[in-house]
């Protein structure tokens, strides 16, 4: 689970912050101004301060904030000047946008406030549709505006160029003033509440979120163009209400409800991607007529409120078609205010003890939770204070962490042997035994405390007048009254009957400088007993206890609270904090932390004792093993050799025409002999014309087990070395999943047993993932990679490791990243098992929990006809009106599922609006026929039309890898390195979701994921990378070019500048691969091509050669091995897609090799082998002739150093 953080505000006015894997809140130090209220999402923190500004905190991050700005300059030729900016009077501005109707000189472009810096200056674009221009940038057209092109013709009249300059935001981890002005100027009145949400709003374009705010007339306000290259976002815009609003709501979706003056709710109907503001307002009626609601929070499908009574209620009914919901349903508890977090979950400030509470059990099927739970952790002052206090103030301490607190006031003189002043120190202890102390009679001539208000919104200034008067009892004489304005509270008042701490200045004694200050808070109206001594010592003794209890705590440390003071909050944000009930956090037992710790700090036992007691414990343990096994040395062995057999039922897909499932009885057959080898035979037993027969595969030949999704069996394959050569794999469903997952277990173990496989894989080993997000590993040879005999890649087994993964890489040291559906980073953690794979089948250790989050398709086909346009009646020949991509299978909203049983829906359908070649404004694309391009704009020739429907689905699973949060990366590469190099750092590469060039620090064998991330600033969005032999990276871009990174070495590991590479024969590039001395890419036609002229000197090559097609992905090893993913292989008996091929006559001078061997097929879609390091044994011909010089010298144990070739492609690594 990545870490997130829970924000706060306490009646200070200090903001707090607490994150998901920490025990304490940390106080956001760099807030300058108090703060009422905060509302956060995972990426930025927004928050209204005491002088009703806006303030926005934008967390920061390994990968900067940057905008490009462009603009284009235009020239037109004339024989006098040639190219020149004089343009003709119809022409477009000399500077201009890329449409040429706004004028945009280079001056012009301004910061948006002083939150930004520019990068650097202004410079030329020299990239154009993927292919380098000459230099200058400039393209060349007929005339205004036409099609663009890199090259000069003898027509081309009119030219332009694009020049680039990025700005960065800069004021991350502070808080930033937002200006208050709309389109028409400053906005008349502050403001007095914000939301923030409306990220899930839509696919399209990620990053957009939607602000709220309340004035304080009553006025909602919404906030334009909040995204993420503009966090601040652009201004303000008043959105028209039935009445005064007083506080407001926005959930993640398309959910927004606000409460009005008069107790109503009114909730935003209209919410779409193109209208984020909605269109209208619909009210509803307060759960309780008496008394009307004062607060509101939504989530995705969850509303909660709260009235003026305090009591909280749930509003039931609440979907995406109906934000209204349908009744109100009461809560136990009583609550100031609460707010729903992600994954709808719940929480609460009380209004009896102004302590922070978590709903538990909230889950998708029960939105409404069980019961709530206080968060007790400490604040970061408190852990300060704690360290350096005694057991017994730590014992003391322990009273917060429980359910019921009794305070005592306990007063002792502590005396300076140097003449120091004498102070009164007031604990307050959970297990002190004597009674507390009778309260001391009130003098009436000492005025009473005043008390604030911290359930209406003037809190802050209430607790700014309250420190004002601080200040002044600070620099009174210490035998004079506090002089603080009082509100008077009868004494014979039922409230009086459990009194609460009380605001009292208690000045030091010797009025020094050095003098600690003391003073007690109460924030409750309630009765206060107060004494001060003669000398100064003042005790507090409340008649009964609470939560809120009477504490100390120093003015001059700037902690309006003391070490053992319970915090009292104002407000609670958890829009940015991602905990389910299934997360396991570490808020809710620190009273058992802090009793552990107390108790071993009373434990008087030295290390060396315990290392002597393990000592002898070891000893004894090895000595009586040792005597066991001793008196049963003389037995003869019982059983040489044992058999046994499981059975079950199963259906089997027959092998001959018409294929159709069979019921078959299944069995395995296992045996091993006295040296311990074990092996195996599979049967399956079938009937055929009446007469009984059986098929077997012995298990010692079974190359791999595949578990296959079907909609309505559970199914697998297995193959063999024949059955691959065939493709058609022996497929089996099981009655049940959990059937299905036994035997898939137990073969494998039997299959890894045979071979003599044991333990994770080894540093070395080759990695492949289906198509479905199956990890699969197979240890290598040493003759895989021979010449001119390598081993058949059919003949390779193949075992599955736990987890779900789009792709992997690694490195021959060992140091395995993977990168989930969801675009999660992951690292392996060096264990094996996991998922299905249980008890012996999986490690004890190094499995952790892992998720995943995917999109499911469908496509919505319509036909056009003269009389009612596009509609759903297709001709009988074109596709199902719903359907899959190919549109030959029928696909609808209703009876399309998840991948498979694991699989859970977490959204609804919505459109997608992200498919390649655009849409328009409802998500369509047209074109001519079925099935042909289609494109985002009708013209008068599209007759059809489509578009895309998707729904997230969610996979937990378990499995040897742990989560690099927070960036989400859509590509990753480790350095090449041989099997005995030790490189530290190890360099690793990545791509981002966002097209971001990152490098990551700090990665060894000890710390495989890094410490952080080094963003590498390039022109545009990236979406492939790799890092060869002597640090080169190689990387494609969104738009299909190839670049080259210069200089990257172990003292720059981001190098310095990008080199363009021009595309081959202007196809689109769509991956890279590079190895020791080669480079490898795919093309988006799934051509496959190889970069010739690679040398030291000129490492960017000089040419490209076209090696095949029908290629989905490369991966080239550190011996220059190339293996691919082909997109169709045909067998004898099936054609496969996605099948992992061998480059076959792989040499130094043959680095193109000769031929494909084809392995494992039906569903792959990656593969690396990238940690294959191991060299095949060299075979020494006999030499025809005798030798003349004597025996040849020893091979070098050095790499051999290509330096030229006959070829003409110089390398070397």
């Amino acid at each position: 689970m990545p870490v997130s953080l829970l924000w706060a505000v306490d009646v200070y006015g200090r903001v707090y912050s607490l994150s998901t894997g920490g025990q304490q809140w940390e106080q956001c130090h760099d807030a300058v101004l108090e703060f009422k209220r905060v509302t956060a999402v995972q990426q930025c923190c927004w928050g209204i301060a005491c002088d009703h500004h806006i303030y926005l905190n934008v967390h920061s991050s390994d990968v900067p904030i940057r905008y490009q700005e462009e603009t284009y300059e235009n020239q037109r030729w004339n024989p006098k000047d040639n190219f020149s900016d004089h343009l003709l009077p119809s022409d477009r501005w000399h500077w201009s946008d890329i449409t040429g109707l706004e004028h945009q000189p280079l001056d012009s472009f301004l910061l948006p406030s002083t939150n930004w810096e520019w990068e650097g200056d202004w410079y030329v674009d020299e990239n154009f549709g993927g292919e380098p221009t000459e230099k200058g940038g400039w393209t060349y057209a007929m005339d205004f505006p036409a099609t663009y092109m890199k090259d000069k013709k003898w027509n081309s009249c009119v030219r332009r160029r694009r020049w680039i300059r990025y700005r960065r935001y800069k004021a991350t981890d502070t808080w930033a003033k937002i200006p208050s002005e709309g389109q028409s100027g400053p906005l008349p009145d502050p403001f007095n509440d914000i939301s923030c949400g409306g990220w899930e709003i839509s696919e399209e374009p990620r990053g957009r979120l939607s602000l709220w705010a309340v004035s304080l007339q009553g006025k909602v306000w919404f906030r334009d163009g909040i995204h993420h290259h503009s966090p601040e976002g652009d201004g303000w815009e008043e959105v028209s209400l039935p009445g005064e609003v007083v506080q407001i709501s926005c959930g993640p979706g398309d959910l927004v409800w606000a409460v009005l003056w008069e107790g109503q709710l009114i909730v935003r109907e209209g919410i779409t991607r193109d209208s984020p503001q909605g269109s209208s307002w619909v009210v509803v009626d307060s759960p309780n007529p008496e008394a009307g609601a004062i607060h509101v929070a939504v989530g995705d499908n969850v509303v909660w409120a709260v009235t003026k009574d305090n009591k909280v209620w749930f509003r039931r009914g609440i979907n995406s078609h109906n934000p209204c919901g349908s009744g109100w349903i009461g809560m136990v508890g009583e609550m100031v205010m609460v707010n729903v977090g992600l994954n709808d979950q719940v929480w609460g400030i009380s209004c009896v003890d102004r302590a922070v509470y978590f709903r538990q059990g909230v889950t998708s099927s029960e939105l409404s939770g069980k019961a709530w739970k206080v968060v007790n952790v400490p604040r970061d002052g408190d852990i300060r204070s704690h360290s350096s206090a005694s057991i017994s103030s730590l014992h003391s301490a322990g009273c917060f962490f429980s359910d019921e607190v009794q305070a005592q006031s306990v007063m002792s003189e502590d005396s300076d042997t140097e003449g120091g002043p004498q102070r009164a120190v007031l604990e307050v202890g959970a297990c002190s035994s004597s009674p507390p102390p009778e309260p001391p009679p009130i003098d009436p001539d000492i005025p009473k405390p005043r008390i604030p208000k911290v359930t209406s919104d003037s809190f802050i200034s209430e607790m700014l007048s309250d420190r004002e008067a601080k200040q002044e009892g600070a620099t009174a004489a210490t035998t004079a009254s506090p002089s603080i304005p009082e509100e008077e509270v009868a004494l014979g008042e039922p409230e009086a009957k459990c009194p609460l701490p009380a605001l009292v200045l208690s000045p030091s004694l010797s009025g020094g400088l050095g003098d600690p200050q003391w003073s007690n808070v109460d924030l409750e109206e309630t009765q206060t007993h107060l004494a001060v001594g003669p000398a100064g010592v003042r005790g507090d003794s409340p008649d009964t206890c609470s939560l809120s209890s009477v504490a100390t705590y120093t003015l001059c440390q700037g902690d309006p609270y003391g070490a053992d003071e319970h915090p009292l909050w104002a407000w609670v944000s958890g829009g940015g904090c991602g905990v389910n009930c299934h997360s396991q956090l570490n808020w809710f037992n620190s009273a058992t932390a802090l009793a552990s710790s107390v108790q071993s700090m009373s434990l008087s036992i030295s290390p060396a004792q315990t290392a002597a007691w393990r000592k002898q414990i070891f000893e004894q343990l090895s000595e009586r093993s040792k005597r066991e096994m001793d008196h049963f040395k003389h037995y003869e062995q019982a059983i040489e050799q044992s058999v046994w057999v499981k059975k079950g039922t199963m259906q089997w897909w027959r092998d001959w025409k018409p294929h159709k499932w069979v019921d078959v009885r299944f069995a395995l057959e296992q045996f091993s002999g006295p040296e311990g080898n074990q092996d195996g035979i599979l049967f399956l037993y079938y009937n055929f014309n009446e007469e009984k027969k059986y098929l077997h595969a012995f298990i010692n030949e079974v190359t791999i087990l595949v578990p296959v999704l079907n909609d309505s069996k559970h199914t697998f394959a297995v193959y063999t070395a024949e059955r691959t050569k065939q493709r058609w794999p022996i497929r089996l469903a099981a009655a049940t999943e959990v059937e299905m997952h036994d035997w898939l277990a137990l073969l494998s173990v039997s299959c890894c047993d045979s071979r003599g496989i044991q333990g994770p894989p080894s540093k070395q080993a080759i990695w492949s993932v289906t198509c479905k997000g199956d990890i699969f590993v197979c240890e290598p040879s040493p003759s895989l990679e021979a010449c001119p005999y390598p081993t058949p890649c059919d003949q390779m087994f193949w075992r599955q490791v736990g987890g779900h993964l789009r792709l992997v890489e690694c490195n021959s040291l060992g140091v395995v990243w993977g990168v989930g559906y969801d675009h999660t980073a992951w690292v392996y953690t060096g264990g094996y098992g996991g998922g299905i794979f249980q008890g012996l089948a999986s490690s004890t250790d190094n499995i952790y929990t892992q998720t995943d989050v995917k999109c499911v398709y469908i496509y919505e086909n319509q036909r056009w006809n003269p009389v009612t346009g596009y509609t759903n009646r297709g001709l009988p020949t074109d596709r199902y009106m719903w359907s899959d991509a190919t549109g030959l299978q029928e696909c609808t909203k209703a009876n399309t599922k998840p991948p498979s049983p694991h699989w859970t829906w977490i959204a609804d359908w919505t459109i997608d609006y992200g498919i390649s070649g655009g849409t328009d404004r409802e998500g369509w694309q047209y074109a001519a026929d079925f099935p042909t391009s289609y494109h985002g704009h009708k013209t008068l020739k599209d007759f059809v039309r489509r578009r895309r429907w998707a729904r997230k689905c969610k996979l937990t699973t378990t499995g040897p890898w742990q989560e690099v949060p927070p960036i989400p990366l859509s590509d990753v590469t480790i350095v090449l390195c041989g099997a005995q190099s030790s490189v530290e750092p190890i360099p690793l590469w990545a791509i981002s979701n966002k097209g971001d060039v990152l490098c990551r620090l700090g990665v060894t064998l000890l710390t495989p994921a890094g410490t952080s991330w080094l963003h590498v600033g390039t022109d545009q969005p990236f979406k492939s990378i790799s890092i060869g032999g002597a640090n080169q990276v190689w990387a494609i871009a969104r738009d299909g070019s190839a670049f080259y990174r210069g200089s990257v070495s172990s003292e720059s590991p981001a190098g310095d500048c990008w080199y363009h590479i021009p595309c081959p024969g202007r196809q689109k590039l769509q991956q890279v691969s590079v190895g020791r001395t080669s480079v490898y890419t795919v093309d988006q036609n799934g051509n496959l091509w190889f970069r010739q002229g690679l040398t030291p000197s000129y490492p960017q090559g000089s040419s490209w050669e076209h090696i095949c097609n029908n290629v989905r992905k490369v991966s080239v090893g550190p011996l220059d091995q190339v293996w691919i993913i082909a997109d169709k292989v045909q067998g004898s008996h099936s054609l496969s897609c996605g099948t992992v091929c061998h480059r076959l006559g792989v040499q130094p001078m043959e680095p193109k090799g000769q031929s494909w061997d084809y392995g494992i097929g039906g569903g792959w879609d990656h593969i690396t082998v990238r940690g294959n390091s191991i060299e095949a044994p060299r075979v020494r011909m006999p030499s025809l002739t005798p030798s003349l010089t004597g025996p040849p010298p020893p091979r070098s144990l050095l790499p051999v150093m290509i330096t030229e070739m006959e070829n003409g492609n110089a390398v070397r690594c």
